[in-house]
């Protein structure tokens, strides 16, 4: 009898989590969660991103799909939304609990995303949740600022 690949293990787990919410593993479902599988962690994109690249792949499924899909993919904990202001709703992956604590760099005109670590910022979300009673959970920064090439078309850097 052959080993299941992981693939295989993986969508067994999707389609376990999701019959416990009394859903089914559609083959939609399954599509977008592979498209973030395939990109990996650190991408960040929007709905309408992940639809023009399932379109690309010639994976159809409609916009409606996809919006639903994320929203169910991240009460499930298997995605990641990401509020950002100028940037809309991006998602990614989620981490891993050895890249939980990142942050990211957002350009407030095209939306481009990038992840940054930083010690300092765990220590003063620990510290702040301490010096309040809180329980630290996860520490998240979104930095507001204008990529490279946005900032070159305002006619100068920052």
């Amino acid at each position: 009898m052959p080993v299941p690949s992981a693939p295989d293990l993986q969508a067994e787990a999707l389609r376990s989590s999701l019959h416990g919410r009394g859903q089914r593993l559609t083959p939609q479902r399954q599509r977008v969660l592979a498209l973030f599988e395939r990109i990996g962690e650190g991408a960040h994109l929007s709905a309408e991103e992940v639809h023009l690249r399932l379109l690309r792949a010639e994976e159809r499924v409609s916009l409606a799909t996809v919006y639903r899909t994320l929203r169910l993919l991240s009460s499930m904990e298997l995605l990641r939304e990401l509020e950002l202001p100028e940037g809309g709703r991006r998602f990614e992956l989620a981490c891993h609990d050895d890249h939980r604590d990142h942050h990211h760099l957002v350009c407030v005109r095209c939306g481009q995303t990038e992840e940054f670590e930083s010690a300092a910022v765990l220590e003063a979300g620990e510290q702040a949740a301490g010096r309040h009673g809180f329980r630290l959970l996860e520490c998240v920064l979104n930095v507001r600022a204008l990529c490279p090439r946005c900032a070159a078309t305002e006619g100068g850097t920052t």
